[in-house]
């Protein structure tokens, strides 16, 4: 009968010096304990045999020894502590504190249980990549095999049986460095499916376990009609644990090649990183046809960059930069397809009960249209909050105050001041009804200069300084009822809103911020429902609605409608069609549905309250799981709105994934423009004007990713042409960086 023991051994400065532990090769004796110190070997085992004349300790059956984070697992374990030699036998796995497992026959290690020699080694590193070697050893971490192969592909299929490795790398020699976070290669050759394909004197590439060090990255290769074939090499440079650069040229056969550089850094206060790709070549307007003559060559290229630092737990810093050469270069290089770019620099002060915020950002516009002397910088952009935490009169306060300065080269400056003092308490009555009642004031300055190279008249404001004070008060009130129903909870709740604030001045104010106005769910109980400050919704009104919702195990639907009605017959502030003209608004509301993690729908609509007509149509689903899904976006907008920037438009916007083996899978997505002139009167498109679309077959297992992508673009915008465009990428992983 055996019986589970644990022990723990201690090996002091007290003993003889032949009980130094010694390396694994047992020809240097590892320097001795430092007295006062010892260490510390605990093992359990089914069986124990001392000898205390020989000094041999021999447990037996499921052994397991642990020393200073290093494990081993054995059928046997004899351990001399003369010597200090460990010689465990039968199914031996020993780990290092770092993760790594070797598994062999017969191990042999000093009494720290880190160095070690092994024969008929396999060793299994922590983050998944496999190498077997004839025989290796191990000191101070570092392991040297003979005759190795690495792979970190399975050695086994589905059904358990032996499978040749995708792809591994066969060498005299292997070394694996754990301080350096690599392995290293002496006489080797790389092999796929068996089939030896290249041989390499030396070669080293990350054991993924940490800071990848300096190398190539995976290539990538695209074909496409504008640019020809393109071949871009990255190459990765660890310049510490906290700052690494990546340099990559790009070649292409039609035009000349383009350099991309990328700085990153971890500082102590936050992250941050900067780059940029450039070339020269030639550019076609984005107002003009690709024709001959109209080309010129120039330097053209794209900066980027962004950042967050933490100075402190209140104060905060970030910032992000995108600028490029001209209107056309991102779409032309397939960087980016956006239309706009965005810069800014913001400064933060968080705190329990305030918030500041000092800005400032720009836009530079790549739309054909687009002065970019209309375009603002917003130098500086100021918002302060304060809320305190206890309660005044009963209630929740709010002072708010904001400051902006946009400025344009060729166009109206406007500069912006207001203070404002909101008042919320929330009472509950005896039956269940939750009562909000508001009070709210606001006083603004604006100064205006230039004001007549806005185009819009709408917009302009009157020159020079302006005031206006506002004040509004509000009653809303909600019932929740809530019960039972098909094994679950649903909910109805009514809810209707009072809004009272007097005539405000509102033409005489420049519109910079509140254009883009629409009714929709979000802003229908809003107190001002234009989307800025610029305009302020005055007047008198009522809105009511309400919500229902289901919720059930796997399952829940919501859904909420509502309306409001001018109480005045004051003229309407908002344009025409927004839904908010007439006294009476159009309908809205807004539909969730969602069944476990497979499907997620909502829907969105706006109803003409006269005839029910639909002005807003936008529907977002998802089908599936992560690897089999189907996604649609739809949205139409038949608001007959006459403002430019307002205009009507309908598209559709499908996407794909098919997992049909466990490591391929197609995909594929498109955006399609469905305008016509039943929603904007001035459009050429015929109703189906296809904007991109892309196909694709991927494959990925443990160690291979492959790749191949066909895009095609029809929107042709000076240089940057409709074309084809095929990607093709190849990985070995835990092989590259």
């Amino acid at each position: 009968m055996t019986r589970s023991l644990l022990f723990s051994l201690l090996a002091t400065s007290a003993l003889a010096p032949s009980a130094m532990a010694q390396t694994a090769t047992g020809d240097n004796p590892a320097p001795a304990p430092a007295e006062g110190e010892s260490r510390v070997i605990d093992f359990k085992a089914d069986k124990l045999d001392y000898d205390s004349e020989a000094e041999t300790v021999v447990a037996s059956g499921n052994v397991r020894m642990m020393s200073e984070g290093n494990r081993v697992r054995a059928d046997q374990v004899s351990w001399d502590r003369t010597t200090g030699r460990v010689i465990a036998t039968g199914n031996v796995a020993a780990t290092t504190a770092e993760g790594d497992t070797a598994y062999g026959d017969r191990v042999e290690l000093t009494d720290t249980l880190r160095d070690a020699v092994v024969d008929n080694i396999l060793l299994v590193l922590e983050r998944g990549g496999r190498i077997a070697a004839r025989s290796g050893s191990r000191t101070d971490g570092r392991t040297v095999l003979s005759h190795a192969v690495y792979s970190p592909c399975d050695v086994v299929n589905s059904d358990g049986c032996p499978t040749t490795p995708l792809w591994q790398v066969k060498a005299v020699e292997v070394v694996h460095d754990p301080s350096r976070h690599r392995i290293f290669y002496r006489d080797a050759r790389m092999e796929i499916l068996g089939v030896p394909l290249i041989w390499l004197p030396r070669m080293s590439h990350p054991d993924g376990s940490g800071a990848s060090g300096s190398g190539l990255l995976v290539p990538d290769v695209r074909i496409s009609r504008v640019n020809g074939v393109e071949l871009s090499f990255p190459y990765y440079l660890s310049l510490s644990q906290s700052h690494d650069l990546t340099v990559t040229p790009h070649v292409y056969t039609e035009v000349l090649p383009a350099l991309e550089v990328e700085y990153r850094r971890m500082t102590s206060m936050g992250p941050f990183k900067i780059g940029g790709i450039g070339t020269y070549g030639s550019r076609v307007p984005a107002s003009e046809l690709p024709l001959p003559g109209a080309s010129e060559r120039d330097l053209r290229g794209y900066v980027y960059g962004n950042g967050r630092f933490q100075f402190d737990p209140l104060w905060r810093m970030s910032f992000s930069g995108r600028v490029t050469t001209d209107d056309t270069f991102l779409r032309r290089y397939d960087i980016s397809r956006d239309d706009r770019l965005r810069s800014f620099a913001e400064v933060e002060r968080i705190g329990l009960e305030s918030y500041l915020s000092i800005a400032g950002w720009a836009v530079q516009s790549l739309r054909t249209n687009d002065d970019q002397g209309q375009q603002p910088f917003a130098l500086p952009a100021i918002d302060y909050r304060w809320q305190p935490s206890s309660p005044v009169a009963g209630g929740r306060l709010e002072v708010h105050a904001n400051s902006l300065s946009l400025v344009r080269t060729d166009g109206q400056d406007t500069r912006r001041a207001l203070a404002s003092v909101q008042w919320d308490m929330r009472k509950y009555t005896p039956m269940g009804q939750v009562v909000t009642l508001t009070g709210f004031a606001r006083g603004d300055v604006y100064q205006t200069e230039q004001s007549a190279l806005t185009a819009n008249a709408l917009y302009r404001g009157e020159e020079g300084w302006q005031t206006r004070g506002i004040a509004a008060a509000a009653v809303d009130i909600s019932w929740p009822l809530a019960g039972p129903a098909l094994g679950g909870i649903q909910t109805l709740t009514p809810r209707i809103q009072f809004v009272g604030s007097p005539g405000t001045s509102n033409l005489s104010i420049p519109n910079e911020d509140s254009r883009a106005v629409d009714l929709e769910d979000s802003n229908l109980f809003a107190l001002n429902r234009f989307p800025g400050y610029d305009r302020w919704e005055d007047g008198s009104r009522v809105t009511w609605g309400a919500e229902w919702s289901l919720n059930v195990p796997g399952f829940s639907v919501r859904s909420v409608v509502g309306q409001s009605y001018r109480l005045t017959d004051k003229p309407s502030l908002f344009p025409q069609g927004t839904g908010l003209t007439d006294r009476f608004s159009d309908f809205v509301g807004r539909t969730t549905f969602r069944w476990r993690d497979y499907v997620s729908i909502i829907h969105r609509f706006r109803l003409d309250k006269d005839n029910l007509a639909l002005r807003r149509n936008e529907i977002n689903a998802t089908v599936g799981t992560r690897q089999t899904y189907v996604t649609v976006g739809y949205l139409r907008l038949d608001r007959n709105i006459l403002l430019e920037d307002l205009g009507d438009r309908e598209e559709i916007r499908l996407g794909a994934r098919w997992r049909f083996a466990r490591y391929w899978s197609v995909y594929g997505s498109t955006i399609v423009d469905l305008t016509s002139r039943r929603e904007d009167p001035l459009t050429i498109a015929d109703g189906f004007e296809p904007i991109r679309h892309r196909v694709g077959l991927a494959y990925e297992d443990e160690c291979f990713e492959f790749g191949v992508t066909w895009r095609r673009d029809y929107v042709t915008t000076g240089d940057a042409r409709r074309a084809n465009t095929y990607l093709f990428r190849i990985a070995l992983k835990n092989l590259g960086y």
